[in-house]
C-alpha cells in the first residue's frame, strides 16, 4: 500500500516526488510509502530545448532532464519507488483505498496523484468523468485538463502539471508538482502547513 503514488515522470511528477522525497526525515513522513510510475513515452520534453528555464543551462534538451531527473531521485531519495515501463490504465475505489491498474500490475495506493499531459488522448479509466477542456490552451488543439480546485481532484486525488489546466512551461509545471507535494505534506501534517527545504545552514 502507497501512501501517495505519483503518476507520470515528466516536470510536474517528478518534481512532486523531488519534494516529497526531502522530506522523509520529518516525523510525519518518515514512515509513509511513497512510489512514481516514471512513464514518460509521451512526455512534450521529448522534443524540447530549453534556454529560458530558471536554474537549468541554456542548451539543454528535455530528453536529457527526462533522465537526469529521475536518476536524481534515485540517487538523493532511494526510498522512493520508481515503477518502470508501465503505463496507467485505470484507477478504481476511493480514499483511502484506491487501485491503479497499469498494463502490467496493480498497486494499492491512498493519495493519487495525476501528473501526465494534456493532450486529448487522455485515456485513464476512472477518472473521465473529471475530464474538461483546457481552460488556457489554444481551443484548435483540444488540450484537456481535468476538474480541480487548487490541484485538488476529488479526496486523495490530485493532479499537477498542464492537466491541472496550466500552461505549458518548464517552470510552472515544476511548480505545481511541488505545490501537490506541499498540500500532501501538509494533510500527513494533521492540516498544519508544511513544506521541505535544504540548507547549507545546520
Amino acid at each position: 500500500m502507497f501512501d501517495a503514488l505519483i503518476l507520470g515522470g515528466g516536470v510536474s511528477g517528478v518534481s512532486c516526488a523531488l519534494v516529497l522525497g526531502s522530506a522523509k526525515n520529518k516525523s510525519f513522513v518518515i514512515d509513509k510509502n511513497i512510489g512514481i510510475i516514471t512513464h514518460q513515452k509521451t512526455s512534450s520534453l521529448q522534443e524540447a530545448l530549453f534556454n529560458n528555464a530558471y536554474g537549468i543551462p541554456k542548451g539543454k534538451l528535455g530528453s536529457e532532464l527526462l533522465t537526469e531527473s529521475v536518476a536524481q531521485l534515485h540517487d538523493l531519495y532511494p526510498h522512493i519507488t520508481q515503477i518502470q515501463g508501465e503505463k496507467v490504465l485505470k484507477i478504481e475505489g476511493r480514499f483511502p483505498n484506491f487501485i491503479v491498474a497499469t498494463n502490467k500490475n496493480s498497486y494499492q495506493t491512498k493519495n493519487i496523484v495525476v501528473a501526465i499531459g494534456y493532450a486529448n488522448t487522455f485515456d485513464i479509466e476512472g477518472l473521465f468523468v473529471f475530464v474538461e477542456p483546457h481552460k488556457k490552451a489554444i481551443p484548435e488543439k483540444q488540450r484537456v485538463q481535468l476538474k480541480n480546485i487548487d490541484h485538488k481532484v476529488a479526496e486523495g486525488i490530485y493532479v499537477a502539471g498542464t492537466l491541472a489546466g496550466w500552461r505549458s512551461q518548464l517552470a510552472i509545471a515544476a511548480g505545481s508538482g511541488a505545490a501537490v507535494a506541499t498540500d500532501i505534506l501538509t494533510e500527513w501534517n494533521n492540516g498544519v502547513s508544511s513544506q521541505s527545504h535544504d540548507s547549507v545552514k545546520k
